[in-house]
C-alpha cells in the first residue's frame, strides 16, 4: 500500500507522537481518571490537547486537567478498550447549561380559557388508563 501524501487526509499514514498533551481528567477514587469521549459515530476516544488555550476553549476554565505524552494516554486507555485517541478535536457540543429551577407549586387558573397552557393532571391520569386498557386488552387476545 502506497504512502499518502495529500494536505487532506484525514488521518495521516504514518503516526508520529504528538509530544506532551493537556489530556482532560475528573476526579476518581485513587486521585483522577482520564475522561473519554464519543467520536461522531459513537466509538470512544480519549482526548488530548496541544494547548492549555485549547483545552478551556474547548471543554471550559472548569475542566481539569493533566499533562500527558500521547504513548503514555495510549497505554493508559488501552487496557480499557479505547484504541483512538483524539489530539485537538475540532468539533465538540457545546458545554451544558445549568438548568434553572422550575417551581414545584402552580397556581391554577380559574378560568378554562387560560388552562389552555398549562399542565393539566387529569390528562395524565386519562394516559395511564388508556395506557392500561390497551395492556389489558392485548394480553387478553395474547392468551386467548
Amino acid at each position: 500500500m502506497t504512502d499518502l501524501l495529500s494536505g487532506e487526509d484525514p488521518e495521516p499514514s504514518k503516526r508520529f507522537p504528538a509530544g506532551p498533551l493537556f489530556v482532560p481528567v475528573r476526579p476518581g477514587p485513587a486521585g483522577c481518571a482520564a475522561r473519554f469521549f464519543r467520536t461522531p459515530l459513537g466509538g470512544r476516544t480519549a482526548v488530548g490537547f496541544t494547548s492549555e488555550r485549547g483545552l478551556t476553549a474547548t471543554l471550559g476554565t472548569e475542566q481539569a486537567w493533566i499533562r500527558l505524552s500521547e504513548p503514555a494516554l495510549r497505554a493508559l486507555a488501552e487496557p480499557l478498550g479505547v484504541t483512538t485517541v483524539t489530539v485537538d478535536p475540532l468539533l465538540s457540543a457545546p458545554a451544558p447549561v445549568p438548568a434553572e429551577p422550575v417551581g414545584l407549586t402552580q397556581k391554577w387558573p380559574s378560568s378554562p380559557r387560560s388552562r389552555e397552557n398549562t399542565w393539566d393532571p387529569q390528562a395524565v391520569g386519562v394516559l395511564r388508563v388508556t395506557g392500561a386498557a390497551a395492556l389489558v386488552s392485548a394480553l387478553s387476545l395474547w392468551i386467548g
